[in-house]
């Protein structure tokens, strides 16, 4: 900020000094110099309101000498002098240089001494420097969009499955593989009953691996109305440590025993699963969300193929603060979408270890951040309220909202910046991929048969 003129139309404010360093590409220092004399009247200044609310014994307030008030407080008082002035000069600085900090500098400075210059230093992080490559025939790689009758067919099956209702067995039937059935269980160690050991209707399919190992296996071979009794053994790594690796007794009820009845695929069961008229249609449809689904990770794959081809071409230091403040944002969107769904010390555990792990993804991220800024003053790209409109429309139809309220959301929750931000991200890329040379990734399958 700019030097103030004292009450009283005095003189005003020395200026500051600055002086600038190189420490590397993308950090500068800033070295600041305050002239004794406005470090002397700040100490003026902070005794002056020190002696208008101290409470001193033997003095009345506003009355303290400034020798006691120096006595009492002197230790303290140089801390806050240093809070004030760097405060004060911060920003005077900062313009002076030149320089635009990323984030918020970094200060060292001791403590100011009322009869002499106080000095202190600010620590800058700045943007890199780019320098893009011919972009011409960049390389990038991208498997082909190619369905196969086979995954239309499995999906059709899984579709099948899904759809399967569930039919009681008869009463002699046995528990088996593949079997859902309906039971009560009662669990005790030692004799003794353990808490969550007990549930009665509970729905299990015989195979699915939701109980501890050997649970379902036991269950095999019983009938409705049968109390089978299971030991079983708790995993060593079991997440109830006062269970772990205990041998448990079951105590079971079977009450039903179903099978789901999978239908045939024919034209009928086209009409059941929506609105199609003919087993054709429906596979038809299959296909397309196959092709779509196909296409969008193909647009993704050259995307990213693109970026990794510019990023090798493009060396550029990374702003150390910068990757450490994107990490923290990946570890709190990771904090807000697991909490409460997993425990707590487990979830404590992964943010840990994303801490330990996750500095390349964040590193590289940044990277892509400053590279698609390049791209965008390349390019000349610009944004405009048709292109905001557009994804107003998009985002409502994903989410089955009117497009005014999303807007309306969106200026709500303050997104318009970000929503600029994307739209120019996915033009930036549009525009790298547009000068790709993409190369179609070919299977080993396809290749072993041209060898053969």
């Amino acid at each position: 900020m700019s030097s103030k003129s004292k009450k009283g139309g005095s003189a005003p404010a020395e200026e500051i000094s600055v002086s600038t360093e190189e420490v590397s590409s993308v950090v500068r220092t800033i070295g600041v110099t305050v002239p004794r004399s406005r470090v002397a009247s700040a100490f003026d200044r902070t005794y002056r309101d020190l002696a208008r609310t101290a409470s001193v014994r033997g003095f009345r307030k506003g009355k303290v000498p400034r020798s006691v008030l120096e006595n009492l407080y002197g230790a303290s008082i140089p801390q806050e002098i240093e809070r004030v002035l760097v405060q004060e000069t911060i920003q005077d600085a900062i313009e002076r240089s030149g320089l635009e900090p990323l984030i918020q500098p970094e200060v060292e400075a001791g403590d100011p001494s009322a009869d002499q210059d106080f000095e202190f230093t600010l620590r800058v992080e700045v943007k890199p420097e780019i320098e893009l490559p011919d972009l011409d025939g960049l390389p990038a790689k991208a498997p082909a969009v190619r369905v196969d009758d086979d995954e239309v067919t499995a999906e059709l099956d899984r579709m099948r499955e899904a759809n399967a209702p569930l039919i009681e067995e008869d009463e002699d039937a046995v528990v088996a593989d593949g079997h859902t059935i309906t039971f009560d269980y009662e669990g005790s160690v030692d004799g003794e009953l353990f808490e969550g050991g007990k549930a009665e209707g509970v729905d299990l399919e015989i195979g699915s691996g939701r109980m501890i190992p050997g649970f379902e296996e036991g269950l095999l071979g019983a009938r409705a109305g049968e109390s089978p009794t299971l030991t079983v053994t708790f995993p060593d790594e079991y997440q109830a440590e006062h269970l772990a690796g205990k041998e448990a007794s079951f105590a079971c009820t079977v009450h039903t025993i179903k099978k789901r009845q999978v239908p045939e695929l024919d034209d009928e069961f086209a009409k059941d699963v929506g609105e199609y008229e003919s087993l054709d249609e429906l596979r038809d449809k299959v296909r397309g969300d196959f092709t779509t689904r196909r296409e969008n990770e193909r647009k993704s794959a050259i995307e990213r193929s693109a970026m990794d081809s510019l990023l090798e071409r493009c060396e550029f230091d990374v702003p150390p603060g910068i990757v450490e403040r994107q990490l923290e944002h990946q570890i709190q969107q990771m904090a807000q979408q697991f909490q409460g769904q997993i425990p707590p010390d487990i979830l404590n555990q992964q943010l840990a270890r994303m801490r330990e792990d996750g500095r390349d993804a964040a590193e590289r991220r940044v990277r892509e951040s400053f590279v698609l800024e390049a791209l965008v003053k390349a390019s000349d790209i610009e944004v405009g309220d048709e292109d905001v409109e557009a994804r107003y429309v998009e985002m409502a139809e994903s989410q089955g909202m009117e497009v005014e309220q999303v807007k309306q959301m969106a200026q709500a929750q303050g997104w318009g910046d970000a929503i600029r931000a994307e739209i120019m991200d996915g033009k930036a890329l549009a525009f790298l991929v547009a000068k790709a040379t993409v190369e179609d990734l070919v299977e080993e399958a396809e290749e072993a048969d041209e060898t053969d």
